[in-house]
């Protein structure tokens, strides 16, 4: 019988880890000194203003940075994603590849002219028939669904009007 010793995680971390940790920290950066720029202007409407959110994620972005960093340099290593059986060595499903990227294409071509109930319907369907779903009916009324869902949560519960296109005065 031969007896294991668990093996201890390499001091000093890999470089690719210390890259992310980097990355972060100037995406934080980056966002506080883009909030810094943004005019307060409180009105009655909104008194905090828009500066305060940015300001928050930047810093949670520089202080995951910094977390990250103590546990790159402590020998911290993430478990392998095991969640999925795939052959590495597969090759890429090109089709799939460019029917996903086809979807989008004519959704980006008709977003302003068709409006985003119908763009947005092509490219819900485009998208779940390029992933191998052959239900097309289903999936058409699915898709029209989360197009007219997402266009009214937009307008109604965020204030922000997607384009109606040829259905503007329908809608």
């Amino acid at each position: 019988m031969t007896s294991e010793t668990p093996r201890s995680a390499p001091q000093g971390g890999d470089p690719a880890q210390y890259g992310v940790c980097a990355f972060l920290a100037l995406v934080g950066a980056v966002v506080i000194a883009d909030a810094l720029q943004i005019a307060h202007l409180p009105s009655s409407n909104d008194p905090v203003g828009p500066r305060p959110v940015p300001l928050i994620l930047g810093a949670l972005l520089l202080l995951t940075s910094i977390v990250y960093t103590i546990d790159v340099v402590r020998g911290g290593r993430a478990e392998p994603e095991a969640g999925e059986d795939i052959d590495p060595s597969s090759p890429i499903d090109w089709r799939t590849v460019l029917l996903v990227l086809a979807a989008f294409a004519v959704n980006a071509v008709l977003i302003e002219p068709a409006g985003w109930v119908i763009s947005g319907t092509l490219l819900f369907w485009g998208t779940a028939f390029a992933l191998g779903s052959r239900h097309h009916l289903r999936n058409l009324v699915i898709a029209v669904a989360l197009s007219l869902i997402t266009f009214y949560v937009f307008a109604i519960g965020l204030g922000v009007n997607l384009p109606a296109g040829v259905l503007q005065g329908i809608l």
